[in-house]
């Protein structure tokens, strides 16, 4: 009662809240009736990069929803369908029962793995379902605008120029055209694989290091640089790692050790002045309660398609707001995860920064979507259409390599 009596009131906090909250309570009982995926086995099987799976789940009553996740596209699926049993016949409003219940069914597989992006593309597709069948953005039921709008960082896809030697072309062009004024690079990666991430040579720091330095002499301080090592590196090296960058002042040091670690995680903070950003790759939040009690995370970061899904990450963003921690969504995957979590970074108070993609917003999603959002003077607005707004053209869903599996009429 408690949690619902904080729904409805913060519901009704927001600009048009008693609108939604008539629809909701006017609302027809509906059922699903239907889920499918659809996923590709290569990410050259389509001209717009796909290494996603996408969830729809439809009702008897013509409303639905549209889920993602990534990126072993046979494995999800599968994991999808296996429980898609329960599903069918459900309420698809009743979002917490129906986490609560495909968590448990689960069992042991829920830290991660298949299984917890499967959730996570049906949770997101049932709340893209409630806000389509009440006409609202998913950011009002969520308990509205904390923020107009939510600063992006650039994550370095292959596009026009190689961050490794010519970094700052992609930051001018940014800074130019979009306003963004934040880049994430990956230049320890290759050192990582030569010494099958056991240890770093100065020589490979030193190199390691150019594409920062070039950053730094060309913009100062004028921009931040956030630096991702994918958990390649032990506690030892990491350390080295650190101390070599603090120099050039990062907005942080993301995932350098495994999760699972806090213990060690703790000693690296404490090695180094420099902040931490842990969580890219933790699912549920169990892990991230134990992050936090750590004490190693200056910035959490989850991606909401690995997670747990959205119901998961708006508990995570507000454990991580009770240790006065903000957040900062992961969102290189397919484009739902982009437009999700700009939803959660839209309603949440405690929002650092997200990432974007300028591959993704300006070669890949127009060949895919009906409206994609783009950034605009360094930042990004949720879109106002009911659901999390996002529209999928017809022939990027019924593109010929898609594979597509159906449980239910």
């Amino acid at each position: 009662m408690t949690n619902r009596r904080a729904f409805l009131q913060a519901m009704l906090a927001s600009p048009g809240a008693a609108a939604y909250l008539r629809a909701a309570q006017a609302a027809a009982p509906m059922k699903i009736k239907r889920v499918e995926t659809v996923y590709w086995k290569s990410r050259d099987d389509a001209p717009f990069w796909p290494h996603w799976t996408w969830v729809k789940i439809e009702t008897d009553a013509g409303v639905s929803g549209i889920g993602e996740t990534y990126p072993r596209g046979a494995n999800e699926a599968v994991a999808v369908h296996n429980v898609a049993n329960r599903l069918i016949g459900s309420d698809p409003r009743d979002i917490e029962r129906i986490w609560a219940d495909l968590y448990h069914a689960f069992d042991y597989q829920v830290a991660g793995g298949a299984e917890m992006r499967a959730l996570g593309a049906i949770d997101l597709a049932l709340w893209d379902l409630l806000g389509r069948s009440l006409n609202a953005p998913v950011y009002r039921l969520l308990g509205g605008r904390s923020n107009a709008r939510v600063r992006l960082y650039n994550t370095c896809f292959p596009y026009k120029y190689d961050f490794l030697k010519e970094p700052e072309k992609i930051m001018r062009e940014l800074i130019e055209t979009r306003g963004i004024r934040a880049i994430k690079v990956w230049p320890f990666d290759g050192a990582a694989r030569r010494s099958a991430r056991q240890y770093i040579t100065q020589e490979q720091l030193d190199e390691a290091l150019k594409p920062v330095r070039a950053l730094r002499d060309a913009f100062g301080d004028s921009i931040e640089i956030a630096v991702e090592f994918h958990s390649n590196w032990n506690l030892p090296s990491a350390i080295r790692i650190a101390r070599a960058l603090e120099p050039y002042k990062p907005m942080w040091l993301e995932d350098l050790l495994m999760p699972g670690n806090p213990d060690q995680y703790r000693e690296l903070a404490q090695a180094t002045s420099l902040p931490l950003t842990i969580g890219e790759r933790m699912g549920g939040k169990l892990a991230f309660g134990q992050l936090l009690e750590s004490r190693a995370a200056k910035f959490v970061m989850f991606d909401v398609t690995w997670c747990g899904g959205l119901t998961e990450a708006r508990k995570i963003a507000a454990m991580a707001d009770a240790y006065q921690l903000p957040v900062a969504p992961h969102t290189a995957g397919g484009p739902l995860l982009f437009y999700a979590s700009t939803h959660l970074t839209t309603a949440a108070p405690n929002v650092w920064i997200q990432e974007s993609c300028q591959r993704f917003y300006e070669r890949d999603w127009p060949l895919m979507l009906e409206n994609p959002i783009a950034p605009s003077e360094g930042s990004i607005a949720a879109p106002e259409g009911p659901g999390f707004g996002m529209e999928i053209k017809k022939e990027a869903w019924g593109h010929a390599a898609a594979v597509r599996m159906v449980s239910g009429g």
